[in-house]
């Protein structure tokens, strides 16, 4: 994987010393992208902000578009791991579930600064080289999604067209909960509504559209996954 998860005491002083410049570089990152947006961040402006040389960030990435991965491999390895603990806990009902929808939104909302900013400056496509946290992220919600249609759960449906429609809608939700202060805000002439309360009918509304007879029966049931 192009992220790996390492225990500090593991770490030698120097890759101790190495990894806190680099987490001082993501911080001052997502600090100037809060502030200024991303046509305000650059390698120079973040090298101000930390006081380092622009030759000396090099060292830790090569481009702006390097931080960028780095930031989004940190939160698909996050994404992963979350996922993988939901789906070992359901003991029944299909796998892509309200769990595994709100816990794609804690994961975004406990760092927003870097859900944003791993979003932005996409100089191209997003890369799904095999040895990504982004692609076993994405390889998990298809077979979560494939294990549903095998069970039962859901209807045979074009798994690439389904995984990609549903990590849009999450990602749609949780950008929302991110960027917008207090998402979901009271309108006036309207009740208050609490996001624990969008995503559980954000998810009801994708695993009917996802469900088979037997979802479907057991949803209108009042039963819920």
């Amino acid at each position: 994987m192009a992220s790996q998860t390492v225990v500090q005491d593991d770490l030698s002083p120097a890759e101790r010393r190495r990894r806190r410049v680099r987490d001082s570089i993501i911080g001052a990152a997502e600090e100037i992208f809060a502030e200024e947006g991303e046509a305000g961040l650059s390698m120079r402006r973040i090298a101000e902000r930390i006081d380092y040389s622009p030759a000396a960030l090099y060292k830790y990435f090569d481009s702006k578009e390097a931080l960028f991965k780095e930031i989004r491999e940190g939160f698909f390895e996050r994404l992963l791991k979350r996922m993988q603990e939901v789906c070992d806990s359901i003991e029944s009902g299909p796998m892509l579930c309200t769990a595994c929808l709100r816990a794609y939104v804690e994961t975004g909302l406990e760092q927003p600064g870097h859900y944003r900013l791993a979003f932005a400056g996409f100089s191209g496509e997003m890369d799904v080289a095999q040895d990504t946290y982004a692609f076993a992220a994405s390889e998990h919600l298809r077979q979560m999604i494939s294990e549903s249609v095998q069970a039962g759960w859901f209807r045979d449906v074009d798994l690439d067209v389904a995984s990609t429609s549903v990590w849009s809608s999450a990602h749609g939700l949780t950008i929302l909960a991110v960027s917008i202060p207090d998402f979901p805000r009271e309108k006036p002439g309207r009740r208050e509504l609490e996001l624990d309360e969008l995503i559980d009918f954000h998810s009801e509304m994708m695993m009917r559209g996802l469900g088979a007879a037997r979802l479907i029966g057991k949803l209108d049931a009042g039963e819920r996954f």
